[in-house]
């Protein structure tokens, strides 16, 4: 075991390497590289809250694409399902109610503004991941809602954004399946549709 944590730990020296190699040349460019991490603890220490409620404790803070970060910085899990079903975006306000049983409900109380892109579904076969290729960028997606949609590696997806600035996560809002360059869309038959 003791092998591996020296791997792990090479492995993780390497990347930050990379990475501070790939900052030193956005530099030479004049170009900023943004610090997202940061710039949701910011936002989760001006706009977030702690308080009790009796044996209740209510935390709001800010959608980081994949958990909410608390105004101290804590980060907590939030269930796929609901990221997915609620079309969470990076930067919304959501309030985390922690019940006496410890418990966890979830509510999204402060949704930013949205912009919806078109793009492209992308499978990395080894790990299994979805990527959405759209406007020229690459956003990571949670897996659960690429998978309630039955999407597949070429669909094309509408997703949601943040109107202002940029993210790293896209919410999916909308999978088209595309097999053998055949549309298979589900259409309610309980609506009247004009073609």
């Amino acid at each position: 075991m003791f092998n591996n944590i020296d791997e792990l730990r090479e492995i993780i020296a390497q990347i930050e390497l990379q990475i501070n190699k790939a900052k030193a040349i956005f530099n030479e460019f004049g170009i900023e590289t943004p610090n997202y991490s940061s710039d949701f603890l910011s936002k989760a220490k001006s706009l977030g809250s702690e308080t009790m409620q009796g044996n209740t404790k209510i935390i709001e803070g800010v959608f980081d694409g994949s958990q909410m970060i608390g105004p101290d910085g804590k980060r907590y899990s939030i269930p796929a399902n609901y990221c997915s079903k609620s079309k969470l975006v990076e930067g919304d306000i959501l309030k985390l109610t922690i019940k006496s049983d410890g418990s966890f409900v979830y509510k999204q109380i402060a949704p930013i503004e949205r912009k919806r892109i078109k793009g492209v579904l992308s499978k990395d076969f080894a790990s299994g991941e979805f990527t959405i290729l759209a406007e020229g960028r690459q956003y990571k997606v949670i897996k659960a809602s690429v998978t309630y949609f039955r999407g597949e590696d070429g669909d094309e997806v509408i997703a949601l954004v943040p109107k202002d600035g940029e993210s790293v996560y896209c919410a999916v809002e909308n999978i088209i399946n595309v097999t053998n360059n055949n549309m298979d869309l589900k259409i309610d038959d309980s609506l009247d549709y004009e073609i």
